[in-house]
């Protein structure tokens, strides 16, 4: 995005003194055509204000302070903009100077976007079974945020790198998960702050580096000859019709070496095709 005009006029709202005295300093923010005001979240001494600069004069605590906060404040967002080469208005670096949790785009906002978005893609190119991995994450980390910050969400501004040990902690020591459902519940996190960041709505790529635990290592059981003929030869009752039809399909399995993926999206839908096309053949 090019960058025509960019302009932030700071001011004090007197009429609003708190009661040490202070006025809140307020700030228009123009960028281009747009036009956008918003509040610092700072206040001063109004005798140490100059408008001229939108500066405090003098080099005591406070205007050493507060004039450092005001650089690192309009910098910091308008640098963090221009470095994801995405375009914006004057809105977007109000948003970043607020650091509002109702204008940004939160932790736990992202992921229930994400978790959507893998919903709304099932049998498109997700599949039915991808979904609840995603859901119960999001319910683990939304317990984890409530237990441990006593808050039901998170700006992104907010995280730390400790976070995610944390929540890998939580969920292995308080849940109880197994090795790897905490992985993949780290994965899905790491995967929202990255959206996050790609989008513009985080200043950095929270936990890019962070290493995802290992995979527990299993080794395959064959099944012995002895066990599929008794799985074969079981007698199952005619009303359990889904425990005949499971044994069934497994026993095609066996027998023609059909993968457990093919086998378990087989539906009465695709056995009806399959039998036309070898018909028609």
């Amino acid at each position: 995005m090019k960058v025509e005009k960019f302009k932030v006029l700071l001011y004090l709202k007197k009429s609003g003194l708190d009661k040490s005295g202070k006025a809140p300093i307020m700030g228009r923010i123009t960028v281009n055509r747009t036009m956008a005001q918003f509040g610092c979240k700072l206040s001063c001494t109004p005798e140490l204000w100059n408008p001229r600069e939108s500066r405090l004069n003098g080099k005591s605590r406070e205007a050493v302070e507060t004039n450092a906060k005001i650089d690192k404040l309009l910098f910091t967002a308008f640098d963090n903009l221009v470095e994801r080469k995405i375009d914006f208005d004057a809105a977007d670096v109000k948003d970043l100077f607020q650091g509002s949790m109702e204008t940004q785009m939160t932790l736990m906002k992202m992921t229930d976007a994400v978790c959507d978005d893998i919903k709304a893609r099932i049998g498109i190119d997700r599949a039915k079974g991808t979904y609840p991995g995603y859901h119960y994450m999001r319910l683990a980390l939304r317990e984890f945020i409530e237990t441990r910050y006593k808050v039901k969400d998170l700006a992104f501004g907010q995280l730390t790198e400790q976070f995610i040990h944390d929540y890998q902690a939580f969920a292995m020591e308080e849940k109880g998960y197994a090795i790897d459902t905490v992985r993949h519940h780290l994965a899905i996190l790491k995967k929202v702050c990255r959206l996050a960041y790609k989008k513009g709505y985080s200043e950095k790529c929270h936990f890019q580096h962070f290493t995802l635990p290992k995979q527990s290592e299993r080794t395959p059981r064959a099944l012995s000859r002895e066990s599929f003929e008794k799985i074969r030869d079981v007698e199952i009752p005619s009303y359990r019709k889904t425990h005949i039809l499971a044994r069934d399909l497994f026993l095609f399995a066996c027998y023609t070496g059909v993968s457990y993926a093919d086998v378990s999206s087989t539906s009465k839908r695709t056995l009806i095709f399959s039998l036309l096309i070898i018909t028609v053949l």
